[in-house]
């Protein structure tokens, strides 16, 4: 992202990556930002940021298992892109088990947390929030959610941004083992 945006912006690493943060809090996403105070067309960075290598994602068998034993349908909704998405998925080896993806284009570049997105999300797939989890590793996107009546899972993490807003009652759960939690529930 911070090469993306010194190029974009003439500017040098040092002054995109505080951009690339000062967008990130503001509007969401950084993606957002560069839209909203840039006019930038987002197919270049879409592109651009998500042509990553993804061989540090260690696959997971057991996630692919647990999954596989859950009942109901399962989607992504997700702030990058659907190409992105899938290579992650293909990765852990997990991809069979979802029935689509709603990305950032679905959602016409507003990130999570935009309440009016989630409406979207649930609409395009016909989900009965009150039927549905969402599992999310940044808690202040799980608001939304639940104000739409789904029980809403947070994937602990130690940074700081996703940790913004997990001691609200929006969080009906935490875990730091997504594996483990889901077998339990079994």
């Amino acid at each position: 992202m911070r090469d993306f945006i010194a190029n974009y912006l003439n500017v040098d690493g040092d002054e995109a990556r505080k951009v690339q943060k000062q967008y990130f809090h503001e509007c969401g996403t950084t993606l957002r930002g560069l839209m909203t105070h840039h006019n930038m067309d987002p197919e270049a960075y879409l592109n651009y940021v998500h042509d990553i290598d993804v061989s540090p994602v260690l696959p997971s068998p057991e996630l692919s298992d647990v999954l596989s034993a859950l009942p109901g349908k399962k989607y992504i909704f997700t702030n990058a892109s659907v190409g992105h998405a899938e290579r992650v998925m293909e990765r852990l080896g997990v991809s069979t088990h979802f029935e689509g993806i709603f990305d950032i284009v679905d959602a016409d570049y507003r990130p999570k947390p935009a309440p009016e997105i989630y409406d979207d999300f649930v609409q395009k797939y016909n989900i009965d929030p009150s039927q549905a989890i969402m599992i999310e590793d940044m808690a202040r996107n799980l608001k939304p959610a639940a104000d739409l009546g789904m029980s809403c899972l947070w994937v602990e993490t130690d940074s700081d941004w996703a940790r913004t807003g997990s001691d609200e009652p929006y969080v009906h759960h935490k875990t730091d083992d997504l594996v483990s939690w889901l077998k339990d529930v079994l």
